[in-house]
């Protein structure tokens, strides 16, 4: 499929609405839809780059990953649209609305399947280093006892005698055909007259499938993970629905986060903070050395560069922020007391000197200047 920017094959500004957007690819859907441009390689090309930029942007969660990581698939369970059959059914809605009828009327019109939706818990470790992650999720699959016919043993689907199997009664009008599901069957084209008794003439089935959940190094606390194909079954020969899995990160007992960089609270005592000390700062690999400088402040915030998460699909690599504290003692032996007694003693008479020496510096730069 094409690379071009998605913005740009809509024909609409970054900051267009979803309305705007909608409203744009259904103009370019009209002008190379196949059935106006019959073996038109060109069109057909137009017609899927369209589609996809529309798949794209017309999701809001997939629009901003797109806008930030120039992807709306970062996490690498991308995919495309194979056929023109397949954007039919993706975007069935669109073609109903925009031509008032079915988009390509050759029988029961295929149907994607549903998505599906999977609440998975990971561990702060999993989402800073990456990780993949066994599932079971309940979806439906083809009956066994029927093969999927829906049809009892011994017998099979009848061919709708009203509609002869298509499912629709069509008209034609000028380059489209105007289709209404036939009322016979409704829609499907054939009929059950002895539905199978396991699944009571569905076809399908709930069973359980395993899953291996690759998740990214680096990932967020409600990032969803989509999995192309993975969702229900579809109709009529449609493409299968896609499986969103939606993360929720446990919070780490050592590190708070903000976006890509991790905060770490180191709390040192008040001699370390007025003389210096070196100080080993637990990492997500291994243990740093961060030296702090003499006369450090309570709430002081080093970083160390490149020590904090990945950013997901780059290269790029967030810090790691020391948020320093310095612990007030609370309880003091008798050697302590006199100690920090002296030392503020020794302190009050330094800020007096000091404040002499400012008094009779101001006094001679006054007089100078005339102002005494």
């Amino acid at each position: 499929m094409s690379q071009r920017d998605f913005y740009e094959v809509l024909g609409v500004a970054r900051d267009a609405s979803e309305e705007d957007i909608k409203r744009a690819y259904r103009k370019l859907a009209l002008q190379y839809h196949p059935d106006r441009n019959p073996d038109n390689p060109e069109a057909e090309q137009k017609f899927k780059e369209a589609a996809e930029a529309y798949d794209a942007l017309r999701d809001p969660e997939r629009r901003a990953n797109y806008d930030r990581y120039g992807s709306p698939d970062p996490f690498g369970h991308g995919g495309g649209f194979s056929s023109a059959d397949d954007i039919f059914s993706q975007f069935s809605d669109i073609f109903g609305d925009l031509f008032g009828f079915s988009a390509r009327s050759r029988g029961p019109r295929p149907e994607a399947g549903a998505d599906l939706r999977y609440n998975l818990t990971i561990s702060f470790q999993q989402a800073a280093k990456g990780a993949e992650v066994p599932i079971s999720i309940p979806r439906h699959v083809p009956c066994d006892e029927c093969e999927g016919t829906g049809a009892a043993k011994g017998t099979k689907p009848e061919t709708c005698k009203q509609c002869g199997g298509s499912g629709q009664v069509r008209h034609a009008q000028g380059f489209f055909q105007i289709s209404v599901p036939c009322a016979a069957c409704g829609g499907q084209g054939f009929t059950i007259p002895h539905p199978c008794p396991k699944c009571k003439g569905q076809g399908i089935i709930q069973q359980k499938r395993d899953l291996t959940v690759r998740i990214p190094a680096g990932v967020y606390d409600g990032a969803r993970l989509r999995l192309r194909g993975e969702g229900e079954l579809g109709v009529h020969g449609g493409p299968p629905g896609d499986l969103y899995v939606v993360l929720r990160v446990e919070e780490d007992k050592t590190f708070a986060r903000q976006g890509q960089d991790l905060i770490y609270t180191a709390t040192i005592s008040f001699p370390q903070a007025a003389l210096g000390v070196r100080i080993e700062v637990p990492g997500l690999d291994e243990t740093l050395d961060l030296e702090i400088p003499k006369g450090t402040q309570s709430g002081s915030v080093f970083r160390l560069g490149g020590k904090g998460l990945p950013y997901p699909g780059e290269k790029r690599v967030g810090d790691l922020l020391v948020e320093v504290r310095v612990q007030t003692p609370t309880k003091l032996n008798e050697e302590q007391e006199r100690l920090l007694r002296e030392f503020e003693k020794i302190t009050r008479a330094q800020e007096k000197t000091l404040s002499g020496k400012v008094k009779k510096a101001m006094h001679k730069f006054g007089k100078a200047m005339g102002m005494d």
